[in-house]
């Protein structure tokens, strides 16, 4: 799983202060046993009420802890991750990444052929208007 270098360094400092369990969870009630899910769900709310605006509060915004994965998979995507290593990294098959996730990738059609321009040394669209604005010049 992929994890910037900042947040790995903010894991890696969690896990040397609070240590896991002897089974090797992270997240564990304060006599050690499993989180009761009323109590996660209680923590989750007062988290979407600190982080987020009223409005987005209100909003079906990160409304459960499985929308983050969802967010983070819509980000690799929109991000320009390959499919098959998204997919990978989120356990999926390229064929229900591309199924469940196909949103994010609309709109980027002109963005991709930008990159295979660069890729192959052409120049971008924007780059012939500038050219064709001084030629007329």
């Amino acid at each position: 799983m992929p994890c910037p270098p900042p947040l790995t360094a903010m894991l890696q400092q969690h896990l040397e202060q609070y240590g896991v369990v002897d089974d090797g969870r992270l997240f564990r009630s304060l006599d050690g046993g499993d989180v009761a899910e009323s109590t996660l769900a209680r923590v989750w709310d007062k988290a979407r009420k600190a982080a987020l605006s009223a409005e987005e509060y209100r909003s079906p915004l990160a409304r459960r802890p499985y929308d983050l994965r969802h967010a983070c998979v819509s980000t690799w995507l929109a991000g320009g991750g390959i499919s098959a290593q998204v997919a990978m990294w989120a356990g999926h098959s390229v064929a229900v990444l591309h199924e469940v996730y196909a949103k994010v990738l609309a709109g980027l059609e002109e963005e991709s052929l930008g990159k295979i321009a660069r890729i192959l040394g052409l120049p971008a669209d924007d780059e012939d208007q500038d050219e064709d604005d001084l030629d007329s010049a």
